[in-house]
C-alpha cells in the first residue's frame, strides 16, 4: 500500500449538542478499498460527508495528498459520491446523465462521447446511451451513478451504502463488480455499509465504529480473527462471548473448567472477555471434551449445520458440516489457537472508545 491519500485529524462533529464524532483520528491510503462499517448511529455516514465536503466537523482538520482541505465545497474535491438513493436525472438519457459532470468542466463534445463508451463498458452496460433512466432495473440504474462519478476522474470515491436498495443476489453481483472496478481503475473507495458480509467481501481495511469512536481498524481477516473487544467480535460475524478469568499465561478458566489458550500477558486472576467463533467450536463425544453438554437445536444452513448446545450453562453456537441430532449428549473441545482472549473494558465509556496504539 502506498502512502496516505487523505488524513482525518482529531475530528470532532456534534448536532444538537449530541456528539457524533469524537476526536477521530483515520487515514485512507491511495488505491485503497476501505469500509466504514458499524450500526445505525455510529458516525460513519457523517464521517463520509466530511471527507464529501457536505459537512464541515466542529474541530479538527481534513487532509488530501497533504493540503488542508476542510473548508474546501464539495466541487472543489478531487473526489465523487455515490449515494443509496442513485439520484438520476429522469428527464435525461443515460448519456446526458454520465456526461453532466463532464459538461459543466466545458470538455469537448469529442472527449464527452469517448468518456460516456468507455464507463458504459466498464459497467457492463455498452449500448444503453440513449435509454431513460426509468426504464432500468436498480442494478443498472446503480451502475449509471458509479459510471457518472467515474467520468469525473476523482481521486477517491465515496459509497454510501451503495447496495443497499438491492436484493441480494444483485447485490453479491455489485460486490464483485466494485471490486473489478476499483483493480481496473485504480482510484481509492471509500465505503458505508452496516453489512458485515459486504464488509468483508470486498474491503482491503476495514474501520469498525460505534458511537462515534473507532473500535478497531484491520484487514477482514484482522477484524474477524483478532477482534479487539467485545463489541467488535459480537458485530462481525458469529461469535460465543465468554466471560472467563485468566489464570495464568496460556490457560484461561471459564464454565468450571481450564481451557488452554496461546495468549499471554494477561495477568494471573484476571477477569477477561472470551471469543470463539462457530466454526471453531468441536463437537466430540462427551468424555472427549473439556466440557459436556447436550444439542437443543439444528438449522440446515446449505454449507453447515447450525447447532445450539447446552454446555456449561451456557447456549453454545455451534458450525458443523457434521450434524448431531437434538438430544444427543456431545463434548465440546476448542483448539488453543481459536480461543481469543480480550481484556474487560473497565468503565461503560471504555466500552465505546478505541485509542488508537
Amino acid at each position: 500500500m502506498s502512502n496516505k491519500l487523505i488524513d482525518l485529524v482529531n475530528i470532532t462533529k456534534s448536532y444538537d449538542n449530541l456528539v457524533v464524532l469524537d476526536d477521530l483520528n483515520l487515514y485512507i491510503r491511495e488505491n485503497e478499498f476501505l469500509t466504514l462499517l458499524g450500526p445505525s448511529g455510529c458516525g460513519k455516514t457523517t464521517t463520509l460527508r466530511l471527507i464529501g465536503g457536505f459537512e464541515q466537523p466542529d474541530s479538527g482538520k481534513i487532509l488530501f495528498d497533504g493540503d488542508d482541505i476542510t473548508q474546501l465545497p464539495p466541487n472543489q474535491r478531487q473526489l465523487n459520491t455515490v449515494f443509496q438513493k442513485y439520484a438520476l436525472f429522469t428527464h435525461m438519457t443515460i448519456a446526458e446523465n454520465i456526461a453532466f459532470g463532464l459538461k459543466l468542466k466545458g470538455k469537448s463534445k469529442s472527449y464527452i462521447d469517448d468518456k460516456i463508451k468507455y464507463a458504459l463498458k466498464l459497467v457492463n452496460l455498452d449500448g444503453y446511451e440513449n435509454r431513460m433512466p426509468d426504464s432500468l432495473s436498480g442494478g443498472q440504474q446503480q451502475r449509471i451513478a458509479i459510471a457518472r462519478a467515474i467520468v469525473n476522474e476523482p481521486k477517491i470515491l465515496l459509497l454510501d451504502e451503495p447496495l443497499g436498495a438491492l436484493d441480494l443476489k444483485l447485490r453479491q453481483d455489485m460486490q464483485y463488480e466494485l471490486i473489478r472496478l476499483k483493480n481496473e481503475l485504480g482510484i481509492t473507495f471509500v465505503y458505508v455499509t452496516h453489512d458485515q458480509e459486504e464488509a468483508l467481501t470486498m474491503s482491503d481495511t476495514i474501520v469498525v465504529m460505534n458511537q462515534g469512536y473507532i473500535q478497531q481498524v484491520g484487514t477482514p481477516e484482522d477484524i474477524y480473527n483478532e477482534p479487539q473487544n467485545a463489541f467488535v467480535a459480537d458485530f462481525i460475524g458469529d461469535s460465543n462471548l465468554i466471560d472467563a478469568v485468566m489464570l495464568e499465561d496460556r490457560l484461561v478458566s471459564f464454565f468450571d473448567a481450564k481451557w488452554p489458550c496461546v495468549d499471554e500477558g494477561f495477568g494471573s486472576h484476571v477477569p477477561v472477555d472470551v471469543v470463539i467463533r462457530p466454526e471453531d467450536v468441536v463437537l466430540c463425544k462427551p468424555e472427549e471434551g473439556i466440557i459436556s453438554g447436550q444439542v437443543t437445536h439444528v438449522i440446515f444452513k446449505g454449507v453447515h449445520y447450525e447447532m445450539e448446545v447446552m454446555a456449561g450453562g451456557f447456549e453454545w453456537l455451534v458450525h458443523s458440516t457434521v450434524m448431531h441430532p437434538v438430544g444427543e449428549p456431545v463434548g465440546i473441545f476448542v483448539d488453543p489457537f481459536n480461543i481469543q482472549i480480550m481484556h474487560k473494558p473497565e468503565s461503560e465509556d471504555e466500552e465505546v472508545a478505541y485509542i488508537e496504539e
